[in-house]
C-alpha cells in the first residue's frame, strides 16, 4: 500500500475529537433537477467520515460548492443528504452564534461556498475567517482537491489539518498505477486529449499496453493520415508524434460509424468524409479484451463510445471483459462509470472513482494541490 503523505482522521483519538468544532470540505456537486438531487454518489461517498465524527462527539460544519461561482442552493443536497445521516443546513456560511452553541454529534451544511467570489480567488483573509469556524479541519473533496480554493488550500495553513477516509482511500487506489503489478493495462477514452495527454506520457515508461480509444484517438488517426470525416475531434493538441511511434500504444482497428441512414462497422481506411464514428468496432474489442485477459493491474478512465448518443455496447463490452479479468482494476470518468454501474458490474470493479479532472491531474503529477496543503 503506498504511503500517506499526509495524517488522515484516523490519526485523532477520541478525545482529541469530543467537543471540537471540526470543518469538513466535501465535494457535493450533484446533478439537480427539479429542485431534487438525482445522483447522490458524492453525498455517499462522505458518509462514512461523517458518521465517524459524529459519532465521536465532534461539531461538524460541511463546506462544499455546487456549479461555478455564485452557485444555486446547496438546500437540496441537504435534504438528500438527510436520508442518510441527520443534518441542519444553514444559510450563511458565518453564523457564529448558531456555531457556537452547536452540541455534541450536531451536523450542519453550510451554504454554496462558491457564492462567495472569495473562494475560487484564494484570498486569504477568507480562508483565515473560514479557519475561524473550527478547530480541526478535514478535506474529503479529493475531486476537488486539484483546485487552489480557499477551502481546499487556504484553511490547512491556519489550523491542524487531516484526510478524510475517502479521500485517503483515492490517494491509495491512484497511487497503484506508480507501482503497478504487470502487465499494466492503461485504458483511455472520452474526448478531451489535453486531459488525458499528461497521463499517456506520464504511465507510458510504465504500463505494458496503452489503448488509445474513443474520440481521443480520432485525433491520433487523423495525424496518421486517415479520414475520420464529421467525427469529434481535440483541436490545437501538440506532442503526438512520440506516442504514435511508441509500439506499446494500441488505437481502435475498427468502429461504428454513423452515416444519414445507417450504422456501419468501417476500418480506419475506409472510413468517408460523411462519416461519423461513434464507437469501438467488434475486432476492437477483441483486442482490447485480449489484453485485459491477461493484465494483472487496469487503470481505465473515459468511455469507448458516444454514450450521450447511447453508443454504448464498447464501453460496456470492455467493462465485461475487465470485470471478468483477474487483474486489479481501478476506474474513472464519468460516463465509464455509469456504463458499468448500467451494466451492474459494480461490485467487480476493485476502485470506481469520482474524482474526474482531479483523477487525471494526480496521475499525470503525482499530487494535487489539495494534497500538498495537508502535507
Amino acid at each position: 500500500m503506498p504511503k500517506l503523505p499526509f495524517k488522515t482522521l484516523k490519526d485523532l483519538k477520541i478525545k482529541d475529537l469530543k467537543g471540537k468544532r471540526v470543518l469538513v470540505r466535501a465535494d457535493f456537486n450533484v446533478p439537480i433537477e427539479k429542485g431534487r438531487v438525482v445522483d447522490d454518489s458524492r453525498l455517499r461517498l462522505a458518509i462514512p467520515t461523517l458518521e465517524y465524527l459524529t459519532s465521536r462527539g465532534a461539531k461538524v460544519l460541511v463546506l462544499a460548492h455546487l456549479g461555478r461561482e455564485g452557485g444555486e442552493s446547496l438546500a437540496p443536497v441537504a435534504k438528500a443528504l438527510g436520508q442518510y445521516i441527520k443534518v441542519e443546513f444553514s444559510k450563511t456560511l458565518f453564523a457564529d452564534n448558531q456555531f457556537k452553541d452547536m452540541t455534541n454529534g450536531q451536523l450542519i451544511l453550510l451554504e454554496n461556498i462558491r457564492q462567495y467570489k472569495e473562494e475560487e480567488q484564494n484570498d486569504e483573509t477568507f480562508a483565515k475567517r473560514l479557519a475561524g469556524l473550527a478547530d480541526i479541519y478535514i478535506n474529503e473533496a479529493f475531486s476537488a482537491s486539484h483546485r487552489a480554493h480557499a477551502s481546499i488550500v487556504g484553511v490547512p495553513k491556519y489550523i491542524p489539518s487531516y484526510a478524510g477516509l475517502s479521500f485517503a482511500k483515492e490517494y491509495e487506489q491512484l497511487a497503484k498505477a506508480f507501482a503497478p503489478a504487470h502487465p499494466f493495462v492503461l485504458i483511455l477514452g472520452g474526448a478531451k486529449f489535453e486531459t488525458k495527454l499528461p497521463v499517456i506520457k506520464k504511465l507510458l515508461p510504465k504500463a505494458d499496453t496503452v489503448f488509445v480509444g474513443g474520440a481521443l484517438a480520432h485525433l491520433l488517426w487523423r495525424k496518421m493520415g486517415f479520414e475520420i470525416g464529421k467525427s469529434l475531434v481535440d483541436e490545437g493538441v501538440k506532442g503526438l508524434v512520440d506516442i504514435l511511434k511508441d509500439k506499446k500504444v494500441l488505437l481502435p482497428i475498427d468502429v461504428v460509424v454513423k452515416t444519414k441512414d445507417s450504422r456501419q462497422i468501417k476500418k480506419p481506411d475506409n472510413i468517408r468524409k460523411q462519416d461519423n464514428i461513434q464507437d469501438a468496432g467488434p475486432d476492437t474489442i477483441n483486442l482490447i479484451s485480449d489484453k485485459i485477459e491477461r493484465a494483472k493491474f487496469i487503470l481505465w478512465n473515459g468511455p469507448l463510445g458516444n454514450c450521450e448518443k447511447n453508443f454504448t455496447k464498447g464501453t460496456e463490452a470492455v467493462a465485461l471483459a475487465v470485470a471478468k479479468s483477474k487483474a486489479y482494476s481501478v476506474v474513472g470518468g464519468g460516463d465509464t462509470v455509469v456504463a458499468i454501474e448500467r451494466a451492474h458490474l459494480s461490485k467487480d470493479f476493485n476502485y470506481l472513482s469520482m474524482s474526474g479532472g482531479a483523477m487525471l491531474e494526480f496521475i499525470a503529477k503525482g499530487t494535487l494541490p489539495g494534497v500538498e496543503a495537508l502535507r
